[in-house]
């Protein structure tokens, strides 16, 4: 909130966009954020361009008293009179414009229109306007394509993303990290999720029943909504979530198993990592232009976790009973929340120091960002991350469970040891030195930690991640 403060702070006004993924907290930001400066909220809907108008209209009379009296026959007399009135009477915003492309769906000339009365109209009654939306690849075109007609008049462009997993634990009053970090892989990032389990009494598995595993769940059928909801909607592209689910990772593999041709997938693949919900990954250090080693995976864990159990069991959770739906999840839970685990290990490593606690606050983080490394059938590395100043190698292996800690942590480091140093392009060994870290969800006594390896568990990943 402290950058749209500082917007709203600013004597001649300007303009903010806002946007990101739906449920993450975009309009209820936006709505505390006008309490706070006794603004203006407008939202959008789907109706026709006269009738959102009205509604507009109705709500701007809580700011300037008669604004709805009159029928406005366009967007551009509406905003110009909003601007003249504001002006007289001393109003300032702010105004917030949300679902923004809702608007611009029945009123393709808005865009065009809020330049113009950006420039001008609002530039000279000093207003303080922010648009937003949830549909992003529409708010994307809108603003940050050069050929926008908004393009360059933002003061602020914030995009909204899920919250960093450290702050889970308070969210939801989980204690326990290992804990927190099996919730993660079920509800991500996202506050809407969080709210509601939350009010479910009787922990993850309850939650997960109710919320999403019921058919009369409020999340049962979520994906859906979100994919058409989008503008333009995402529903033709699902196909490509579910072979990903499926476990077809590589290109050619998503495309065989939809039925297509891998060249026409490039503009699906590309809007599904732009709405965050895939990520393409490719081995440490390879080139971002490459596409031969290339491999795509869910990047959302909400969506990762429904396209694993409730869109291949639809038939059985429709006709099963709760126990039957736990069962379920208890049996695919594992591999989900190893998986989170090991997103989690390796988006925390930036912000770890050599001996795998958080980063002091204001500290200099030594490590960049981490990545897996892979090649053909041989060995591979769960993570993998240089330091800032190139002369220092982390290699790191991810162990989510096991009953023997101190077994485990002995493994993996003979396991590090054992496979070397990844064949990274460009790196001499030789001018390295080698850190090996263990990540663990639940780390042995330092006792049984052997020399030279470091180990990091859940509850430093959740701290370094806030």
């Amino acid at each position: 909130m402290g950058r749209l403060d500082g917007l709203a702070a600013k004597r001649r006004g300007g303009l903010g966009v806002v946007w990101g993924r739906r449920r993450v907290g975009k309009s209820r930001l936006l709505l505390e954020w006008c309490r706070k400066h006794r603004g203006l909220y407008t939202v959008a809907d789907r109706s026709s361009a006269s009738i959102q108008r009205g509604y507009f209209a109705r709500a701007a009379a809580e700011a300037i008293r008669g604004f709805d009296g009159v029928v406005y026959p366009d967007w551009r007399t509406l905003l110009g009179r909003l601007a003249a009135e504001a002006r007289a009477c001393g109003w300032r915003g702010p105004l917030v414009l949300d679902e923004l492309p809702y608007w611009v769906e029945t009123s393709p000339e808005l865009p065009s229109v809020l330049q113009h009365w950006v420039d001008n109209d609002a530039a000279e009654a000093g207003l303080t306007v922010v648009v937003a939306g949830s549909a992003q690849a529409m708010m994307q075109g809108l603003v940050l394509d050069a050929s926008a007609p908004l393009f360059g008049r933002a003061a602020e462009l914030i995009e909204m993303k899920p919250l960093a997993a450290g702050h889970l634990p308070d969210a939801l009053g989980v204690a326990d990290p290992v804990e927190a970090v099996r919730a993660y892989s079920v509800w991500g990032g996202i506050p809407r999720y969080w709210e509601l389990a939350a009010d479910v009494r009787g922990g993850l598995d309850e939650a997960v029943d109710r919320l999403v595993l019921d058919p009369m769940g409020p999340l049962h059928l979520e994906p859906d909504r979100l994919l058409m909801e989008e503008l333009p909607p995402a529903v033709t592209i699902r196909p490509l979530l579910d072979a990903i689910g499926f476990g077809a990772h590589r290109l050619t593999e998503i495309a065989g198993r939809i039925g297509q041709p891998a060249t026409s997938l490039g503009r699906a693949l590309a809007r599904l990592q732009g709405m965050g919900l895939i990520e393409r990954q490719l081995p440490y250090g390879e080139s971002e232009k490459s596409s031969k080693r290339a491999c795509y995976r869910i990047h959302d864990p909400f969506f990762r976790f429904w396209f694993k159990t409730v869109a291949p069991h639809r038939a059985l959770l429709a006709a099963a009973r709760p126990s039957s739906r736990r069962a379920l999840w208890h049996r695919l839970c594992g591999a989900l929340v190893a998986e989170t685990w090991e997103d989690l290990c390796r988006q925390c490593v930036p912000r770890l120091d050599v001996a795998g606690s958080a980063a002091g606050r204001g500290g200099c983080a030594p490590w960049s960002v981490a990545g897996r490394y892979w090649h053909g059938n041989g060995p591979e590395w769960d993570v993998v991350a240089r330091s800032v100043d190139g002369a220092r190698l982390l290699v790191g292996e991810v162990k989510w469970g096991g009953g023997d800690p101190e077994g485990a942590v002995r493994a993996a480091t003979r396991d590090l040891a054992g496979k070397g140093v990844p064949p990274i392009s460009g790196l001499d060994p030789r001018g390295v030195d080698i850190v090996r870290v263990v990540f663990m969800a639940g780390a042995p006594p330092r006792a049984a930690i052997p020399a030279g390896t470091h180990v990091v568990d859940a509850r430093q990943v959740l701290a370094a991640l806030r």
